[in-house]
């Protein structure tokens, strides 16, 4: 089979090539923009293996997708601007990229028959909740923009199974950590700032709560749904590791044999979910589960920052 996966040069979607190729016979295409968060760096174990075309090219491009999607049999759909920060700063690119980049993609997608379109989406888009986990069935009520334009794109994805027949499943996961991850997000931030002796930014009081999943737990959720998963339903993605910010930075200071000292309680940003959590049981119902302990998988996210600084800090020192 030949897949092709977009965003594969960003932080999901090539530990999604690396673990498929370990996984599967298919060929990949990888179709991805390398903006910022998204680097030929990134795919520099695997670019060169036989079965790896790279494609530079946006998925709002309609002739570059249409050229990219041309051949293959399914489509796991990463591309995505992610960082809810940046999104408050500015969402227009993130309803570009999200809304007008995934409904290009559909719109080709149904026109050339696509046996399979993966939609990955964020748990993010359920908003937030102080008791209980969301279902799949229940309401969307996103905070930010890029939660937003995220439950747009989930809801422009099924609009093209509904209407056209696009065989579209979709995911949502909880908050992914892991290697390759672009040092804006708070574990990589957190780390990289660690190591170089710095301070860590904590928003508010540190009570946030979120799920933490390592990526590749969460990439053989996506590849179990590209094999078992049933087509137009969506699936929860979570790891059943909800801890707050707070505790989360006192474990990564732990790892770093570092102490509260080195943390600083900064203004909280707008909209703050306070709890994100997802029940899962319709995925383990089909036979995956989570592999990687939070702590355990946390000191190897550790470690990979520590032993691959050639990798993070130019990323970092070019942060826009």
């Amino acid at each position: 089979m030949k897949v092709l996966v977009t965003g594969g040069a960003g932080f999901i979607g090539s530990n999604f090539v690396r673990f498929h190729l370990a996984n599967s016979d298919d060929e990949i295409t990888i179709l991805d923009a390398l903006t910022y968060a998204g680097s030929r760096d990134t795919m520099s174990d695997f670019v060169d293996d036989p079965r790896v075309v790279f494609v530079e090219g946006d998925i709002c491009d309609r002739q570059a997708v249409a050229s990219a999607i041309e051949g293959h049999h399914a489509i796991l759909h990463f591309a995505a601007e992610s960082h809810v920060d940046r999104s408050i700063d500015g969402s227009e690119r993130f309803v570009t990229t999200n809304c007008v980049g995934t409904n290009t993609l559909c719109d080709l997608a149904s026109q050339m028959e696509i046996e399979r379109f993966v939609h990955v989406s964020t748990d993010e888009t359920y908003g937030s909740t102080t008791q209980g986990s969301f279902t799949e069935e229940d309401k969307l009520a996103p905070s930010s923009p890029y939660s937003a334009s995220k439950a747009a794109s989930d809801l422009i994805a099924m609009g093209h199974h509904i209407t056209h027949g696009l065989p579209v499943t979709v995911t949502r996961s909880s908050n992914n950590y892991g290697p390759f991850q672009f040092p804006e997000k708070l574990i990589p931030l957190f780390v990289t700032n660690l190591l170089d002796g710095l301070q860590v930014p904590l928003y508010g009081d540190g009570t946030n709560i979120r799920d933490w999943i390592h990526v590749n737990d969460n990439c053989a959720a996506i590849h179990h749904v590209l094999q078992s998963g049933e087509i137009g339903e969506i699936y929860n993605i979570g790891a059943g590791n909800e801890i707050s910010n707070l505790e989360l930075t006192q474990m990564l200071l732990d790892l770093c044999e570092l102490d509260e000292s080195r943390v600083i309680h900064v203004k909280d940003r707008p909209g703050h979910d306070f709890r994100y959590s997802v029940d899962s049981r319709k995925l383990r119902d089909l036979g995956w589960s989570p592999q990687i302990d939070l702590e355990a998988g946390l000191a190897e996210t550790v470690d990979w920052y520590r032993e691959n600084e050639t990798w993070w800090r130019p990323k970092k020192a070019g942060r826009q």
